[in-house]
């Protein structure tokens, strides 16, 4: 590892130019200052390297040195990541706190792992087995859900020497390769580099939420994205943190970019006492958070997501399944534009700069479902669900548009239906997913072959229901045929019943897949046959006033255990009831 040395010239904000630094590479990380605040090589012209600082860079000043070691950011990779709660550039918090107190203090560095603790490390090759890139080597146990599965660093190959199950740090050979090389636990990777795989495959399975409007409405594949845009007070946090207590992910990575400090707390204290509803063991023990607040360095906040998605790839290449929550990308886009100004760039639209939707598309492009390198076979994915915030709820302006280009599902949330307390205040008018078509097979095999007519029937019922609306305020609803006031009815069942969940209880915040398709066929056969009953000269009065109405509504609140069996009891009763 080279060194190169500078003096610092110019400072302005976060950005720091260096002169003197001949031979520095781009995206590589550097020592500012006395204090030796982390920065990283974002331009170079001659001899001078300009650099942001991702610490507070107050009292820096000119002719401070500067030191480059020629190596890009890296993230550290290995057990005890999960549990683990870090900032943007993945320092521990809990560290900074015991060392520098409730605020962090200019030039601390720890590492993101302890170097200190011993994991006990099961091996699953033996002497003289031929490894490469990817292969699993041994396992540990990092919590009581997940075994870490210890793999040979990419670019590596060699036959095995030495091998032994023991107790071990991070840092202690556990392999010992021909050519006197060794394998430990961690291992470095550059953030800003995908991790390799050896190929893409279809988004053919359901991404499970268990929210009703976004399983069977506007569905996510594994290893799919999906953006969630809305103003000011939507619900977008309390959506990704509902997904990530819920979502059938092994692994959650939990990235808050550029959030106010008051939500953040309320995150962390919040996930060490939730209980993962699965297993019963804390959901803590399946996370790794990201942290960087609106008050912390924002060249810091640009980097939280690259240090987000590598340590979800990490854990992709295991054969796990990583969900990877990200709020907001706005946040990020921010820190990005006023990057951006420093280095005097020329501006695009709303002030971003012209290679934003480069940027972001080079982000959600590693997310996917892949085969991982190495032996065993196995497949992981990263689903990315990322949260946007548009200045007034504005779908036009730049992020949410870029985002739109690369993503496959917009959930967006609605000012109108948040203030009705309407959660997933989910807008199904704009709403949309492009994963549906691949998602047919899965759904069929898994659920019923008629769960894709019934949504598009809800979907129907729901448009028909607000141009009912318009037509209802000009003319009144009295003057509407029976037909017509039945479907304003159904729209009401469907938004009221099943595309509103309370997150607060313990039988309604998740909802399985086959409830959710029970529950939309009995709102459905409660349509048509009313219509049907209608046709047959039976009065509106009559169909709405029967208690299979009522019944419609205690749905979400039934058990799961014995729902299928009380659903097909019910359109039975139905159609018993009118004679059908």
């Amino acid at each position: 590892m080279y060194e190169i040395k500078g003096k610092i010239c110019e400072i302005s904000g976060s950005t720091v130019i260096a002169k003197g630094m001949v031979g520095a590479g781009m995206h590589t990380t550097a020592l500012v200052g006395n204090d030796g605040l982390l920065g990283e090589v974002i331009r170079i012209h001659g001899d001078r390297a300009t650099m942001q600082v991702y610490e507070d860079t107050t009292g820096l000043g000119l002719d401070e040195e500067v030191i480059s070691f020629g190596k890009p950011l890296m993230a550290e990779l290995g057990p005890g990541l999960l549990s683990g709660i870090f900032d943007g550039i993945q320092r521990p918090l809990e560290a900074l706190k015991a060392a520098s107190g409730n605020f962090i203090s200019r030039g601390i560095k720890r590492r993101a792992l302890d170097s200190s603790k011993k994991w006990d490390f099961v091996p699953k090759l033996k002497k003289g087995d031929t490894v490469s890139s990817g292969d699993i080597i041994g396992e540990v146990q990092e919590t009581e859900r997940i075994v870490h599965r210890i793999m040979v660093p990419p670019g590596i190959t060699g036959t095995i020497e030495e091998i032994k199950e023991g107790s071990y740090t991070i840092d202690e050979p556990v392999t010992l390769l021909d050519g006197g090389r060794s394998i430990s636990m961690c291992q470095e990777w550059p953030v800003r580099r995908p991790r390799p795989v050896n190929g893409r495959l279809n988004p053919d399975t359901l991404f499970v939420t268990g929210q009703r409007v976004f399983d069977t409405l506007f569905p996510v594949a594994v290893g799919g994205m999906a953006i969630v845009p809305g103003g000011f007070g939507t619900g977008k946090t309390v959506v990704e943190q509902s997904l990530a207590k819920f979502s059938k992910a092994d692994i959650i990575v939990y990235i808050g970019c550029g959030e106010r400090g008051n939500e953040m707390t309320e995150v962390l204290t919040d996930f060490p006492k939730l209980l993962d509803p699965f297993t019963g063991q804390p959901l803590i023990c399946r996370t790794a958070l990201v942290v960087n607040t609106s008050n912390m360095p924002v060249a810091a906040r640009e980097a939280s997501i690259f240090t987000g998605i590598t340590i979800a790839e990490y854990y992709r290449d295991m054969g796990y399944g990583v969900a990877l929550m990200v709020d907001s990308i706005s946040r990020w886009a921010e820190a990005l534009r006023e990057i951006s100004s420093r280095l005097e760039e020329m501006p695009s639209e709303e002030g971003y700069p012209s290679y934003l939707g480069a940027r972001l598309a080079a982000f959600y492009e590693r997310g996917g479902r892949f085969t991982c390198q190495g032996s065993p076979e196995r497949t992981g994915s990263v689903t990315i669900i990322s949260a946007v915030s548009p200045p007034a709820g504005d779908l036009s302006e730049p992020v949410t548009q870029a985002s739109l280009r690369v993503s496959g599902a917009l959930w967006a949330l609605n000012t109108d239906l948040a203030y009705r307390r309407h959660f997933p205040a989910v807008d199904w008018n704009i709403s949309f997913s492009l994963y549906y078509e691949g998602l047919k097979g899965w759904f069929a095999r898994e659920v019923s072959e008629e769960l894709p007519s019934l949504k598009n029937e809800a979907v129907a019922v729901l448009q028909k229901e607000g141009e009912l609306k318009e037509i209802a305020q000009l003319v009144g609803i009295e003057a509407l045929q029976d037909s017509d006031r039945l479907t304003l009815e159904t729209g009401g069942i469907l938004r009221e019943v099943f595309l509103r969940q309370n997150v607060f209880s313990a039988t309604d915040a998740f909802c399985p897949i086959d409830k959710q398709f029970r529950m939309l066929k009995c709102i459905l056969s409660f349509y048509t046959v009313g219509l049907n009953a209608l046709k047959d000269g039976l009065s509106l009065d009559s169909v709405l006033s029967c208690p299979e109405k009522a019944s419609l509504f205690r749905m979400s609140e039934m058990p799961v255990e014995g729902f299928s069996e009380w659903a097909l009891g019910y359109i039975e009763s139905l159609k018993k009831r009118f004679c059908l």
